[in-house]
């Protein structure tokens, strides 16, 4: 597959929103695990390879294992997730397929009893950015770096 188009150079103010975003959740109290449980998950949901590439990259490299990643499109089947990771992987789930029911109201007070408001707005503001960054890639055929 062909890259169509380089979003950044073509629109650098535009693409440098997103990063700022970006940049921003990466400066947040969210875990560094947590991020990167959202960033894979959303981009299997979405079929970015390009970000399921950088991704599994970046978490193995803070010390994720090959077998919790392998294992992460089936989470709900094992039990090696946390019950805030299980939270977030949901909300992950469910924030991304937003047309389908959006972040439920069970989803939701789950969430509330494990983290506080800020840590909630934090979590989905990294589901909405990796949803972006998807879209930005898939639409622009950009390929993953092998």
């Amino acid at each position: 597959m062909k890259a169509r188009m380089n979003i950044a150079e073509l629109e650098p103010n535009g693409y440098k929103r997103v990063l700022t975003l970006e940049n921003y959740i990466q400066a947040s109290d969210l875990d560094k695990t947590h991020l990167e449980l959202i960033k894979i998950r959303a981009s299997q949901i979405n079929g970015c390879a390009f970000c399921i590439n950088m991704h599994t990259k970046d978490a193995m490299a803070q010390g994720e294992t090959a077998q919790r990643i392998f294992l992460l499109n089936a989470w709900r089947e094992t039990n090696i997730f946390t019950p805030e990771e299980r939270t977030i992987l949901a909300m992950t789930e469910e924030v991304t397929k937003i047309h389908e029911a959006g972040l439920t109201e069970d989803t939701y007070q789950a969430a509330k009893t494990l983290f506080n408001e800020n840590y909630i707005a934090q979590i989905i503001l990294a589901i909405a950015t990796i949803n972006v960054w998807n879209r930005i890639a898939i639409t622009s055929h950009t390929q993953p770096e092998l």
